[in-house]
Order: C-alpha cells, then sequence, then structure tokens
C-alpha cells in the first residue's frame, strides 16, 4: 500500500526536468543525452500519474503549461514513431545483433511512455490550449493509430494477440525477432491509449484551432472511424469461448454477468462520438452525406437500455440518431477556411528520405554499441529509473495477478516485473512474458558480466 504523501519526484525536481526537455533529431535518438531525458520524461510520466490518481497538486501537468513544452512532448512522440517505422525496420533488414538489446527496447517504450503523459496531462483544457498548433500533429497521430486498430481486428496478431502456442516447438529466434514481438505488444497498448488523447481533444475542440475540427471531421471523418470501433471492438476478443477485453493494459476474462458492462475505453469511445455528433459547432461543420448518415445510424442498434443505463447523457444521442432516420440533416456550413496543416511528420520524411539505412548503420556503431564504461553508466540509471521496489510504495492498490486480476503475493523471480496469485497463474501466463522477462534479465545479466570482467 501507499504511503501518505508518496512521490517520485518533489515539485522543484519535476520543474527542472521540464523546463530541461529539448527536442531531438531522428539521429540523436539513442544517444546518452537522450537516454537521459527518457529517463527524466519517465520520472515525470510516474509523477503525473501518481498526482491524478490521488488527486493531489498536479505541479508536472503545471510546469508543462507554464513552459510551453507540450508542443515538445508531441514532437518527440512523433519522431520516436518515425524512428520505429523506419530506423527500428532498417535494423531488422540488416540484420543488427545487438551486445545488449534494452537501449533499442527503451526507444520503443519511449512512444509509450511519451503517450501515456499526454493522456494525463490532455484531460485538462489548459494543457490542450497549450498544445497550440502541434495539437494538429498529435490528431494525426490519433488517427493512424487508430485506423491501425481497425485493421489489426481483421488480422492474425502476433502471439501476445492470439491463443497461447507451444513455444517448446518454436524455432530459436534472434533478438531483433524478439524485440519485434515486444514492438507489436506495446504498438497495441499506445493505439489502445489514443482512444483517450483523441476523447480529450474533442472535448476541448471548441477551444482550439478551427482547422482542429475541419480535420477531425471532413478529412479524418473521425466518427465514421468510431462507428467502426464501436462495431468491431479490438479491445474485445473470445477465447476459448470466454469474453475477454483489454483493461488496463491487460487481456482480462470477463465474467458472463459483466458481458454488457461498458469499460472505460468504451466509455470513451461512446463520449468522444457524442461530442462530435451533438455539439452544434460540430453539426455545423460536418458534412452528412448519404453514406455517413447510414454509417452512423448504425449507432441505434448498440444505445441498448444497458448502454444508456450506464451513460444516461446518450439518450439525447439516441434522440437525435431517431430525428436524423427519417428527415436529412440541414447541409453543412462552407465557410472559406484557411486550414493549418501537420508539419512534424512531413518535415521529418523529407529531411531524412533515402538516409534511413544509413543513419541505422551509424547508430548501431554508436548508440546501440555501448562500451564497457557506457553500461555500467547505463546499468545505473536504469536502476534508478525502473526501480520496483519505490514503484510499489506508490500504488494506492496491492499488486493485482497479471492473468486472473486477483491479489497477488508471488513475483517473478527473474525480472521482478510480473505479479501473480499463485504458480499456476505464472505457468500459464509465461508464453505471453517469457520475451519481456527475457530481455529485461539478459540486459541486465550482461551489464553484471561487464561490471565483474
Amino acid at each position: 500500500m501507499a504511503t501518505e504523501g508518496a512521490q517520485v519526484l518533489l515539485s522543484v525536481e519535476a520543474e527542472g526536468y521540464v523546463q530541461s526537455l529539448e527536442r531531438f533529431e531522428l539521429p540523436e535518438i539513442g544517444s546518452y543525452r537522450w537516454s537521459k531525458q527518457h529517463e527524466y520524461i519517465e520520472k515525470l510520466n510516474m509523477q503525473a500519474v501518481v498526482s491524478a490518481a490521488a488527486q493531489e497538486d498536479e505541479f508536472v501537468k503545471e510546469y508543462f503549461i507554464t513552459y510551453e513544452k507540450i508542443p515538445t512532448l508531441i514532437y518527440e512522440l512523433i519522431t520516436t514513431e518515425v524512428w520505429k517505422d523506419k530506423i527500428f525496420q532498417a535494423f531488422v533488414d540488416m540484420d543488427f545483433q545487438p551486445k545488449i538489446t534494452f537501449p533499442i527496447y527503451m526507444v520503443l517504450y519511449h512512444e509509450a511512455t511519451l503517450i501515456n503523459l499526454l493522456e494525463t496531462l490532455l484531460f485538462h483544457r489548459e494543457a490542450c490550449e497549450s498544445a497550440e498548433d502541434s495539437i494538429l500533429d498529435l490528431l494525426d497521430y490519433c488517427y493512424r493509430k487508430l485506423t491501425s486498430l481497425v485493421a489489426r481486428k481483421d488480422e492474425d496478431d502476433d502471439v501476445e494477440h492470439n491463443d497461447q502456442v507451444d513455444v517448446t516447438s518454436a524455432a530459436p529466434s534472434s533478438p531483433l525477432d524478439e524485440l519485434e514481438k515486444q514492438n507489436a505488444v506495446l504498438d497495441f497498448d499506445i493505439n489502445i491509449k489514443t482512444v483517450s488523447v483523441l476523447r480529450y481533444i474533442t472535448d476541448h475542440i471548441s477551444s482550439m484551432p478551427l482547422s482542429v475540427m475541419t480535420r477531425m471531421l471532413n478529412t479524418h471523418d473521425i466518427p465514421i472511424l468510431l462507428v467502426e470501433l464501436i462495431e468491431s471492438p479490438p479491445w474485445s476478443r473470445r477465447r476459448k469461448g470466454k469474453l475477454q477485453k483489454y483493461i488496463d493494459s491487460k487481456w482480462q476474462e470477463i465474467d458472463h454477468r459483466d458481458t454488457f458492462k461498458l469499460t472505460k475505453l468504451e466509455g470513451q469511445v461512446w463520449l468522444a462520438l457524442f461530442q462530435l455528433l451533438m455539439s452544434p459547432d460540430c453539426q455545423q461543420k460536418y458534412d452528412l452525406s448519404s453514406y455517413r448518415k447510414n454509417t452512423i445510424l448504425k449507432l441505434r442498434s448498440y444505445l441498448t437500455e444497458v448502454t444508456l443505463d450506464q451513460l444516461p447523457i446518450l439518450a439525447e444521442m439516441q434522440r437525435y440518431l431517431e430525428h436524423l432516420s427519417i428527415m436529412d440533416p440541414p447541409p453543412a456550413k462552407k465557410d472559406l477556411v484557411l486550414e493549418q496543416v501537420p508539419e512534424i511528420r512531413d518535415s521529418i520524411l523529407k529531411k531524412y528520405a533515402g538516409k534511413w539505412s544509413k543513419i541505422a548503420k551509424k547508430q548501431s556503431k554508436t548508440h546501440f554499441n555501448p562500451n564497457k564504461t557506457d553500461l555500467k553508466d547505463q546499468a545505473k540509471r536504469w536502476a534508478d529509473t525502473y526501480n520496483f521496489d519505490v514503484l510499489e510504495g506508490l500504488l494506492t492498490d496491492p499488486p493485482k495477478c497479471a492473468v486472473c486480476g486477483e491479489p497477488a503475493t508471488k513475483r517473478c523471480s527473474r525480472c521482478q516485473n510480473e505479479w501473480y496469485c499463485r504458480r499456476e497463474c505464472q505457468v500459464t501466463h509465461w508464453p505471453k512474458h517469457k520475451t519481456a522477462c527475457n530481455l529485461l534479465h539478459d540486459s541486465l545479466q550482461k551489464v553484471k558480466e561487464e561490471q565483474t570482467s
């Protein structure tokens, strides 16, 4: 259990960290300075979550607004996304065999840390406003991630999202193969978190540039994308006849009595749809073509009494849909708008076009090929940043079993990261946990060997 007033950072430490944040170019990702900033952001993320959960002074949020650093977070998020798409893929193509994989995993994980921090910050209107023009880049980022979620539903996913396979018969995999699997798991969780980020943008859309509304409604057609997610939710699946839902970054089996109980994630989708369809400003700007109208009307079959009991506000949307079904909506206003466009991703792709392999080869010999001294220094910093004993003291609830969600007292002895209520659950979870466990354990073992040699 948490001790009262437990925290990761003091207010003055958080201020210094936020003030020091800077934008790194793509070739600098993985460098010593970049790694230091990753550690700062990781700790700021932990503190922001702790403050929000405890409903205490959210000083991390205040410093990000005061020092105008939210655009920096968004820039770092999109730069990391491009690095994963281009440089990490180049590592795979060149069959890079790193001495230690944790530095690469840290870059892959960086995107998850950034989106989690933004999810916490953008709950507040003033934080969304502080993003300024970069909110367009974040909107496009969310769109890319949500379209990936829609596509994923129809694909055979990696082992994390499929039925368990017989790992004993699988061929030995390389370190990069293991990282690819872990990256797929991280990507799914990142995609899920963008639902909340998008919902917060829709909540505060009236205080943002007009281009945000135009791009959301008519460029990307976000309402139709959200309807697709309602129809085919990628966070819901059946395994061996049992319903499972993705809750708190884990697949959890749902009791048959809770089949129609909305999760927080499902509620976020409905609330975003409500804002986009019911806001007078959005109704005036959204061009409801025949296709869009017919697609949106599909929502009526999901607005059951059970759903309305859980989100009574949706009753207003139900009445709107009934009205929409019997008459044509008024035409959207065609005001002349000088539309802003997102620039971050396009500028990065343009700047480094044709240079991906060159950058990957250089980084494989520098940033991701540390010497003994660098390894020792990194090990100390990793131990400080990812101190699981400290994090346990910040938890408001006892640890939960990674398999069944029950209170847990046992922890994986190799990585000290996953909790279980009994040995049976640990054995069941091992095929899924093995990749992450080996990644962390092997990295720390190599560091210890370097220190003793």
